[in-house]
């Protein structure tokens, strides 16, 4: 029986399943379309989906019963709440909200130590701020990826990188730091709460150790599609799992997922010298030091733009494929001018902590004397994608932080050449994509399973990863284009002038 390793990630549009063979190959895949909705306020998920999803992407992997091992990922921070019985306490609370400003002000300064909106922790303080009725009735708190490993597995625990994105790190112990750990306890303790942080977290593994198994119950969630007994990787954040992909979990290596949302994950040697508000500290699933960039917006709003330029194509009786209408859109950007001709698009759907807004408005602006042609239009739309990111990857050029390799991956990239460009010339710096490129985090969500089975003692993942994985992948790699460069640079004075009218755009309409 051929052996196989299944990676299942929970996305922001699609919950997706890659096996990978004993080579470390995709052999069998499978997605399910699903999508956040707003209610109340609230950027939230229906869990009920979770395993309609699951369900439908297992039905499409192939040789079920040799697999060996696999591993749960998902979209990083948010806030799940369930009281002693694993009952929900209130909706799913996405990494989309920006809803805890005032608690992500407040720990920060505690701390000394950036705690964006979007981190658990944020979202159970603001939750205690607010006198929130649910708050007493706590008894464990945890992420997407960990909500689904529990259920599969009957082990609440997740991997140290998805932790990370919970409450802080500390990367020497590998563990939660105790001294924030204490400092949160004497900041709510006059709300007289039921229980101390440590004890509704879940525990923390690091990658290659086995996370639990496959549980009846959790088989029976699963309409029995797989067998009791499977082994688990620690479940881990679509950062984490990214990483795993491009092979980048080694100091001075990066990556740049880019699909609903965008991030770029670049492994610390030293520590940075400021508190930044724009910059995550992370870790890698070993549990080493990573800043991390996180952009609510990506493609969103130019998925939007496509499916109106493919209905226009509609009207002439034209019916392409929507990946040929990607394709040729992508392509016909690269005849824009590198600052995309005075066209400014501002993408955001939702609020952005990089740039301090809450709400967004997406929006195209131009000049009267602007080059609006389609090219210029659609390169400002792909710039758009990355534009906020470039903001947060300036301020680790000026620490001089040192990048060697930078390897995108995720949607934005399936057309070859063109985002790996423009991100090139966003970032500076050599861009790498390889063949695996569009896998993503299932796919690293299934090697970090591979790594769990076949390690040997004392074998670290990146020796793993170099040895058996990227030894011989495939990939291409783009300079960044000077004029490129240059016209970046161009666009991103003018987008950040645009910020003013987005803020504007946010209070009037």
């Amino acid at each position: 029986m051929t052996k196989t390793f299944l990676g299942i990630e929970l996305g922001s549009t699609r919950i997706k399943a890659v096996t990978i063979d004993e080579k470390h190959i995709p052999v069998s895949s499978g997605d399910y379309t699903w999508d956040s909705t707003y209610e109340n306020g609230i950027w939230t998920y229906d869990l009920d989906e979770v395993w309609t999803g699951l369900k439908s992407v297992l039905s499409s992997i192939e040789n079920r019963e040799g697999i060996a091992a696999m591993g749960v990922s998902a979209m990083m921070h948010g806030y799940l709440a369930f009281d002693k019985d694993w009952n929900l306490l209130t909706p799913f609370r996405t990494w989309q909200n920006t809803i805890t400003s005032q608690a992500a002000e407040e720990l920060t300064a505690l701390f000394g130590f950036n705690i964006p909106q979007r981190w658990s922790i944020a979202h159970l303080y603001q939750a205690i701020l607010n006198r929130e009725a649910h708050v007493p009735q706590i008894a464990h708190i945890t992420t997407l990826a960990g909500f689904v490993h529990y259920r599969l597995t009957g082990v609440n625990a997740i991997g140290i990188g998805e932790a990370s994105g919970m409450f802080p790190i500390d990367s020497e112990k590998r563990c939660y730091n105790e001294e924030m750990l204490e400092k949160f306890n004497y900041l709510v303790s006059d709300h007289n709460l039921p229980w101390k942080l440590i004890d509704i977290l879940p525990s923390v593994l690091v990658a290659g150790e086995e996370a639990g198994r496959l549980t009846e119950s959790g088989a029976t969630l699963l309409d029995d599609l797989l067998s009791p007994g499977i082994p688990f990787a620690p479940a881990e954040g679509d950062a984490g799992t990214g990483m795993t992909a491009t092979n980048a979990v080694a100091p001075r290596t990066g990556n740049v997922s880019a699909g609903t949302s965008i991030f770029s994950m670049v492994v610390l040697e030293r520590p940075l010298k400021k508190v930044y508000e724009e910059i995550d500290l992370v870790t890698t699933p070993t549990g080493k030091p990573v800043a991390m960039v996180h952009c609510n917006n990506c493609t969103s709003d130019s998925n939007a733009w496509i499916s109106v330029l493919k209905e226009t194509a509609n009207l002439f009786g034209a019916e392409p494929s929507n990946g040929d209408v990607y394709t040729k859109l992508y392509e016909k950007s690269l005849e824009g001018d590198p600052d995309c001709g005075g066209v400014l698009v501002c993408n955001y759907m939702a609020g952005e902590g990089v740039t301090h807004l809450n709400e967004g408005r997406p929006m195209v602006v131009r000049r009267p004397d602007a080059k609006f042609t389609l090219a210029n239009f659609f390169r400002a739309i792909l710039y758009s994608t990355m534009s906020t990111l470039k903001i947060g990857m300036d301020i680790l050029a000026k620490e001089n932080v040192a990048i060697d390799s930078l390897t995108g991956h995720g949607g934005l990239f399936k057309t070859p050449m063109v985002g790996q460009k423009y991100l090139a010339a966003a970032c500076n710096a050599p861009v790498t994509c390889m063949d695996t490129a569009g896998e993503g985090g299932p796919y690293g969500m299934a090697l970090l399973a591979a790594y769990m089975h076949n390690k040997v003692a004392g074998e670290s993942l990146e020796a793993y990863l170099n040895a058996h994985v990227f030894a011989d992948t495939k990939g291409t790699t783009l300079e960044p284009d000077l004029a490129d460069v240059e016209g970046f640079n161009t666009y991103i004075e003018e987008y950040k002038e645009l910020l003013q009218v987005e803020k504007t755009a946010v209070e009037v309409l």
